[in-house]
């Protein structure tokens, strides 16, 4: 087991977590000075950052991945997450099921990670994942 300082992580993943709390509807979203997001032409919204995690003991060159159901096999795991809370050094994540046009489904798999584990987080694009 790793025995790092979470802070790092941990501060980048409570970030993630508030910009994904403070997302605001598409349907409430309008032109204006506050709109939440920077560019002249980023009316888009979104709700989600997905994340990649990798831990210590891969030496940081294999992505975590866990199941998409609670029942789930080896062929129906996925790398892809969604970070839904952080305690401290703990985060608990939302696994992610990449679709094949490249968009995301949220499923009902969750796990909590110790944050001393990771070495590294790879953040993908943001997206707009239904049902989150």
């Amino acid at each position: 087991m790793c025995k790092n300082n979470c802070n790092c992580i941990s501060d980048i993943l409570k970030v993630i977590c508030l910009l994904q709390r403070n997302s605001e509807s598409c349907d409430d979203l309008i032109e204006s000075c506050d709109k939440p997001t920077l560019g002249q032409f980023t009316f888009q919204c979104f709700n989600t950052r997905p994340v990649m995690l990798y831990t210590c003991q891969s030496n940081g060159t294999t992505p975590w991945s866990a199941p998409t159901t609670r029942t789930s096999t080896p062929e129906t795991y996925s790398s892809i997450f969604r970070v839904e809370k952080i305690d401290e050094c703990c985060a608990t994540f939302r696994v992610l099921i990449e679709n094949e046009d490249g968009s995301f489904s949220s499923t009902d798999s969750f796990f909590t990670m110790n944050l001393e584990c990771i070495c590294c987080i790879r953040c993908l694009a943001d997206v707009l994942v239904e049902g989150v």
